[in-house]
């Protein structure tokens, strides 16, 4: 199967590390240009000059952008457009969770993740889309998570977010394919990034090592199902085989396993605040 980033221009969103930085990484020997797209200048940069020391022709584009401000999220795609042409694939990566009980969390932190997950996702995608289908050509790659097919207490912003690009993308996925154009969704587990650490773990537990993939490996997945055109991607043995065996598993069943998790996870919330 042909790849869709195969000299293309491709933009990646959370390019400054983890999963979206190991994409950008593995699309580049094959692309034409690449459009860097994170908050953080610095990181994107560096990562930039990595890519134009290795792969000689490549064009880099670099651009700092706050993706939850819709308005900078505009300029982000007219000074894209302009400086490489039209975008053939677009990579939605960026994203961030949230840990804690639903009435104990920030609202401000809410509503950027919603931004961020849902909105600046959708925008992009609804912006560069319908010159894909003009030309027949290119694709989305939306980096959702596990949580975008399960539900889980503790999350429930997040998973509601997740679950949104998963409707979104196997919608998009069925419209797209008789035009030429790929919609792929990855729907990874536990994967080895800055995850856990932005996510607020207030509970002193870590995620066991059996279940952690690396960010290479997701990308490489991802990558070789957006490739074959594939609507979901699931990276990993085992978190297929839990994806599997929850969707088989009644939901009144999960219930009960999850609601004496909650009630541990909310005492634990509670006392690391002290209350």
């Amino acid at each position: 199967m042909p790849k869709p980033w195969k000299d293309a221009t491709v933009l990646v969103t959370g390019a400054s590390s983890g999963i979206g930085r190991e994409l950008a990484r593995q699309m580049a020997p094959d692309a034409k240009a690449i459009a860097l797209v994170a908050r953080r200048a610095e990181r994107l940069e560096e990562l930039a000059d990595e890519l134009r020391g290795r792969h000689e022709g490549l064009t880099v584009h670099v651009r700092p952008t706050d993706l939850t401000d819709l308005d900078a999220c505009g300029a982000m795609v007219d000074d894209i457009t302009a400086a490489l042409g039209r975008v053939d694939v677009l990579v939605n990566n960026a994203g961030f969770g949230d840990l804690g009980a639903f009435d104990l969390a920030d609202w401000d932190r809410l509503h950027r993740m919603i931004q961020l997950n849902v909105t600046a996702l959708t925008y992009l995608a609804h912006r560069l889309y319908p010159p894909m289908i003009a030309f027949g050509r290119g694709g989305i790659l939306n980096v959702s998570s596990g949580f975008g097919l399960e539900f889980m207490p503790g999350f429930a912003t997040y998973v509601g977010t997740k679950h949104y690009v998963t409707g979104l993308t196997e919608s998009l996925a069925s419209e797209a394919r008789p035009l030429g154009v790929k919609v792929t969704q990855v729907c990874p587990g536990p994967v080895a990034t800055e995850f856990e650490q932005n996510v607020g773990n207030f509970t002193g537990e870590k995620m066991p090592s059996i279940a952690e993939i690396s960010a290479v490996r997701c990308a490489r997945s991802a990558l070789r199902g957006f490739a074959r055109g594939r609507a979901l991607v699931v990276p990993g043995i085992l978190i297929r085989l839990l994806m599997w065996s929850g969707a088989w598993t009644p939901r009144w069943f999960k219930r009960l396993l999850y609601w004496p998790a909650a009630g541990w996870l909310r005492r634990r919330e509670l006392a690391s605040q002290g209350a």
